[in-house]
């Protein structure tokens, strides 16, 4: 079964506190883009990430607002700014790396937060028993355009029935395999 696969940029995840220093008192985030995982969307609100060395522009936040901030990087992104990101799943930020969000109304210092995703397959349970995977499991995915097919390895496998399969990658991976669309889990 082959499955999509999305190319996640950098981005920004905030809670409603950081959201409204930032922003304001209030402020709540804009739809620009529904996302392909259900209630998940790209917003019409930008920040600057800073790091020791210097700082990306224009990253956007993705809706909506969470119990905890988070910034998933690329390994580029992140060494080019200075942080030391380590590879993670998702909202696992104990310990990870540090830098400043800057928005038009304020600033806010993250002692922690800074990833760099780990490649993932949300699956939901129906596909999951398609593919023959379980939660956490993980798997071994091909993909890649002619001239640049490889096989990821070290993909986690996470099972919701809030999810829409679907693989996501970064965009170093994403340029290792000049921008995937569909992959296949190989044993």
């Amino acid at each position: 079964m082959k499955f999509l696969v999305e190319t996640s940029a950098r981005h920004v995840h905030v809670t409603k506190e950081t959201l409204e220093t930032l922003f304001g008192k209030g402020f709540e985030l804009t739809v620009k883009k529904e996302l392909s995982q259900p209630g998940q969307y790209a917003s019409e609100q930008r920040v600057t990430v800073v790091g020791p060395k210097k700082e990306l522009a224009n990253v956007s936040i993705l809706g909506p607002c969470r119990s905890a901030d988070q910034v998933e990087l690329s390994a580029s992104d992140a060494r080019s700014i200075g942080i030391a990101a380590p590879v993670r799943e998702s909202g696992d930020i104990a310990g990870s790396g540090a830098c400043k969000l800057v928005g038009p109304c304020g600033e806010v210092e993250l002692k922690e937060g800074v990833i760099i995703a780990k490649r993932h397959i949300h699956v939901t349970p129906e596909d999951a028993e398609k593919l023959g995977v379980k939660e956490k499991e993980i798997v071994k995915v091909a993909c890649g355009n002619e001239g640049r097919k490889l096989i990821f390895d070290d993909v986690v496998i996470r099972v919701s029935e809030k999810f829409a399969t679907a693989m996501h990658i970064d965009t170093d991976e994403s340029n290792a395999c000049l921008g995937a669309s569909e992959g296949e889990i190989v044993k």
